[in-house]
């Protein structure tokens, strides 16, 4: 998800990867493994907004808040924003139960964390 996203972004920006990682002080090797989704995304909002920043993405747009869902995600997390709301919190231990037995599809996952995303704004860190 992350990787796959960065990766078309930067693409659509003309940037090679080597150009890319110059400007977010990153190890080409290392930041390929981060696009194809072997190794986890950055999680700190200081490297995701340098990154942002190389890719021409507004801190507070709907793409910023997508990539900050993804690395969060990714990285084994349950967002900030999640967990201060206390009707969305009060739903996920049913909610993990029930895939807890059957694995969603990629399909059902994405519906369920645009369904997350529409019900709390996330906080501007």
């Amino acid at each position: 998800m992350f990787g796959e996203f960065i990766k078309k972004k930067r693409l659509s920006l003309n940037l090679t990867l080597r150009e890319f990682c110059r400007r977010i002080d990153e190890d080409p090797s290392n930041w390929s493994k981060v696009e194809r989704g072997i190794i986890n995304p950055p999680k700190k909002k200081a490297k995701l907004g340098k990154i942002a920043k190389v890719l021409k993405i507004q801190k507070g747009s709907h793409e910023w808040n997508t990539l900050v869902d993804m690395a969060v995600v990714e990285a084994g997390t349950i967002p900030d924003y999640v967990m201060t709301d206390k009707e969305v919190l009060k739903s996920l231990p049913a909610f993990f139960r029930t895939i807890g037995s059957v694995k969603p599809t990629r399909k059902e996952i994405l519906e369920l964390i645009d369904r997350l995303k529409k019900s709390a704004t996330p906080a501007d860190d």
